[in-house]
């Protein structure tokens, strides 16, 4: 029998033998729903608190002391500065197996102020914005976890329940740390969700990606006095983002390349010998990113050698696709069917029509349907995670919950509006009554963990998982 058809069967036979199973909501489940609903407006507040104050990467003190705080007014075990990074905390509660971890986010994005209003409308010009729905990651997560912790005070399930409270993952990817001091090691399941425009079982892996920065040291020269005795790191600079442009018709149709120039010169009329330049480079598995990596560090090198600068490339972070488990997005798309879809008033759904029209898109209004467990693509696009990391250790299962209308411009202004009112306040509760349910069903199925598991070991096969960080101390003071 080959592998793949191993784990076809595998995945097949626990994902019919769930669906089997009667779709109903337990009392333990409509009990971890009571705790949620009377907790609700603490969590809303809880959101809006971080979403109001709209901080970066590794810069994110009071959104991670709101969560950290409000974790040990519940009754857990907090652990905060984890791995080295003051703004990442663990949540802990209960004893024994099995553990089951829970994912919370909380940056924001640069730029991307925005009051609650269907047209771009900043709080603060040019100040940093949820453009990604992070305030409501991490309370809607922080909200399971308290479900759970009430349900194991009350003896109503057994096991230990830990919240990961995880940075800087729009920019620098805080999960990698966390693994990399094995914080992940001792758990049976994770558990994960992200803010969307539609609802469903997410079982598409992203796209793996590395950050490095060029830089070019040359030779400062007056520019019009004596340029021939400057040496332009500018130059450089320019030549590198040209050889990666005609590099893009030639590499597979999955790769993306991005860059952000950081420093090309202070004035016009010095010829400059530093420049600084930010690469991403993303594929959808891992080893077929490699060879677009290291290529374009020969490109970076070719300029140099063209400008007659010297140059250095530094390894920032990167990250690895997900690997997906099927068994247990199967459960959990059990648990949104019981729930049933969000529903939007009629308020909500002209706050809706009005995003779509001011991005330029259809009038549709938020969607309400759950979306059917999809195929997972072998070369899906999107975006990437390091959450990607996380389900190379331990077997992950990840739920999209919509908290903005449908065709919103994710990383937007309108994202960040719909994550401040009630569009994405009710999108928040829905996941947090979701994962609360399929967690239940990972404490109380001993089968059901050993399928998941089985699972994950026959995707991940022989490779031996190593993260993409750089030795020493995570980056914290890096803008």
């Amino acid at each position: 029998m080959t592998k793949n058809l191993l784990l076809y069967l595998i995945i097949l036979f626990s994902i019919s033998a769930h669906a089997q199973k009667k779709s109903k909501i337990t009392n333990k489940k409509k009990a971890a729903i009571e705790i949620i609903e009377n907790r609700i407006e603490e969590l809303i507040s809880l959101s809006d608190e971080i979403w109001s104050y709209e901080e970066v990467a590794f810069k994110e003190n009071r959104s991670s002391k709101a969560l950290a705080d409000y974790a040990e007014e519940q009754g857990f075990t907090v652990k905060r500065g984890v791995a080295g990074i003051p703004t990442a905390f663990t949540a802990e509660y209960g004893s024994g197996q099995p553990v089951i971890g829970i994912l919370g986010e909380f940056d924001a994005l640069p730029g991307l102020s925005q009051k609650t209003v269907p047209e771009k409308d900043p709080r603060n010009p040019g100040g940093a914005g949820h453009g990604c729905g992070h305030n409501l990651f991490g309370v809607a997560s922080m909200g399971a976890a308290t479900a759970i912790k009430e349900l194991i005070d009350d003896g109503k399930i057994k096991g230990t329940i830990r919240f990961y409270g995880t940075p800087a993952e729009e920019k620098f990817f805080g999960k990698l740390w966390l693994v990399r001091e094995g914080l992940f090691d001792d758990v049976d399941i994770v558990m994960d969700w992200h803010p969307s425009a539609e609802t469903k079982a997410d079982v598409q892996a992203g796209l793996a990606l590395v950050d490095f920065l060029v830089e070019y040291h040359g030779q400062a020269a007056h520019a019009s006095a004596d340029p021939w005795n400057g040496r332009s790191a500018s130059d450089a600079l320019e030549l590198y983002t040209t050889g990666i442009n005609y590099y893009r018709e030639h590499v597979k149709p999955t790769v993306r390349i991005h860059y952000d120039i950081q420093n090309a010169g202070e004035v016009v009329n010095v010829v400059p010998d530093y420049s600084k330049i930010w690469t991403r480079v993303r594929d959808t598995k891992r080893d077929e990113l490699v060879p677009v990596w290291k290529q374009i560090e020969k490109i970076a090198e070719g300029a140099a050698l063209m400008a007659n600068v010297d140059y250095k490339i530094t390894l920032i972070s990167g990250i690895h696709e997900v690997l997906v488990n099927r068994t247990g997005a199967a459960v959990l798309q059990k648990n949104l069917e019981s729930l049933g879809p969000i529903e939007y008033s009629e308020g909500e759904q002209d706050f809706a029509r009005k995003i779509q029209a001011a991005t330029g898109k259809e009038q549709v209004g938020s969607v309400s349907e759950i979306e059917p467990l999809e195929e997972t693509l072998e070369h899906p696009m999107g975006g990437s995670t390091d959450v990607g990391d996380v389900s190379y250790v331990v077997p992950t299962v990840r739920l999209r919950a919509t908290t903005a209308p449908k065709g919103t411009p994710w990383h937007s202004w309108a994202v960040v509006a719909c994550s401040g009112m009630s569009i994405g306040h009710k999108g928040m509760e829905y996941a947090s009554k979701a994962m609360a349910m399929t967690m239940i069903d990972f404490y109380e199925d001993e089968k059901l963990r050993k399928e998941m598991k089985a699972e994950f070991k026959e995707r991940k096969g022989d490779y031996i998982y190593k993260g993409m960080v750089p030795e020493g101390p995570p980056p914290l003071e890096m803008e």
